[in-house]
């Protein structure tokens, strides 16, 4: 069951045969080679991969930060040329202005584009600040909020800002262990309420499939989609789910993929492998 209310907004992005390189030839780093994915209208896609395959690399070209070197990326049908409204990115960093309060953070979108009067800016910021529990903390400034709260001020002047899709490059990364799963929830909770096109960035097994109506998963580098998964878990989604056999049948099969790619690139040296197996062989005495 999709991430949607009863509204579709024919929202689309397709990636086909994506290639991207660094550097300066003979020496280039190839980031992706023949990267293909689809993103339907209204999913909330979950995209996870080894340290270092191109997961951040594929956002910017998405966002249209960067140009891809080889193939296409067409946002409803159209090329895209650069940055837009209608695909709106939240980073690993938090973003907010460490100048601006909590109020002003969030209203800052539509006051600069002019497509709401001051009262219905205001009006708008505050139901989304009492959405995400922040309507007593409006005054503040980022310095003085937790990770977490930090974290659900970038969502409320994401949210304001209505794009067609959102776009979240490991937005909880950094967070302790009880903030990542209380923010999990929240975000969870905030966009089964929401029609929203969301592709989500991570490289935590279980935040992907308790997110994810589709999973897909991409390869060590350079990084292309080799299993996609539709997780088909019931909404509202709880914590508990995360315990039953099905959820464990999804992660062993993500698992298991993601595994022979860390084997692939420890073979090549690579520090973060190291780190995934590591983690990897965890996962498995705990469960």
């Amino acid at each position: 069951m999709s991430v949607k209310s009863t509204a579709s907004r024919g929202t689309e992005l397709v990636v086909k045969g994506v290639g991207k390189k660094f550097g300066y030839a003979p020496f280039w780093k190839e980031i992706l080679k023949d990267c293909s994915l689809t993103l339907r209208d209204l999913e909330l896609t979950v995209l996870i991969g080894p340290s270092g395959c191109g997961k951040s690399t594929l956002i910017n070209l998405i966002a249209g930060y960067e140009k891809p070197d080889e193939g296409t990326i067409l946002f409803n049908g159209r090329p895209i040329q650069g940055p837009g409204a209608d695909r709106l990115v939240v980073f690993q960093e938090t973003a907010l202005f460490p100048w601006m309060n909590t109020f002003n953070n969030v209203a800052y979108g539509p006051r600069v584009s002019r497509r709401m009067s001051r009262d219905e800016v205001s009006r708008e910021v505050m139901r989304l600040l009492k959405k995400v529990g922040l309507e007593e903390f409006r005054g503040k400034y980022p310095s003085q909020l937790s990770g977490g709260m930090q974290r659900r001020g970038e969502l409320a002047r994401l949210m304001i800002n209505n794009p067609a899709m959102m776009i979240l490059d490991e937005p909880f990364r950094g967070l302790d262990a009880m903030t990542r799963e209380l923010m999990q929830e929240y975000f969870v909770k905030i966009l089964e309420e929401r029609s929203q096109t969301v592709l989500f960035v991570t490289s935590e097994i279980d935040e992907a499939i308790f997110l994810a109506d589709r999973l897909l998963i991409m390869s060590n580098r350079p990084g292309r989609i080799i299993k996609e998964m539709l997780i088909e878990l019931p909404r509202p989604r709880t914590k508990e789910m995360l315990q039953s056999e099905e959820c464990f049948a999804y992660k062993r099969g993500a698992l298991e993929v993601l595994h022979a790619e860390a084997l692939k690139a420890f073979a090549g040296g690579s520090q973060a492998a190291n780190d995934f197996l590591d983690a990897f062989r965890l996962e498995h005495i705990d469960h």
